[in-house]
Parts: C-alpha cells; sequence; structure tokens
C-alpha cells in the first residue's frame, strides 16, 4: 500500500521508509499506533 499514513504517527519515528516501508524493532515501542494508523491492515501486531 505505501501511503504513509503509519510514519507520521510512530512516536518513536521506528518506520523507515525507502523502497518498502521497514519497522526497527529496536526503536519499537510496541504501541500500536502505526497499527491503527494503517488505512489498508497492511501492518500486523506479532
Amino acid at each position: 500500500v505505501a501511503c504513509g499514513s503509519c510514519l507520521s504517527e510512530c512516536p518513536n519515528e521506528a518506520i523507515k521508509e525507502g523502497d518498502i516501508y521497514v519497522i526497527d524493532q529496536d526503536a519499537c515501542l510496541d504501541c500500536g499506533a502505526c497499527v491503527d494508523a494503517c488505512p489498508s491492515g497492511a501492518i500486523i501486531e506479532e
């Protein structure tokens, strides 16, 4: 999808944009803000 909605919602800037979006697991706070912001459900919490 790559709409970018998750980028501005991440409070720790753990999502990096490139050819694909990558979540830096070391920087991720597991807050779920990106999951809630994703309109297509492309991000899944594990």
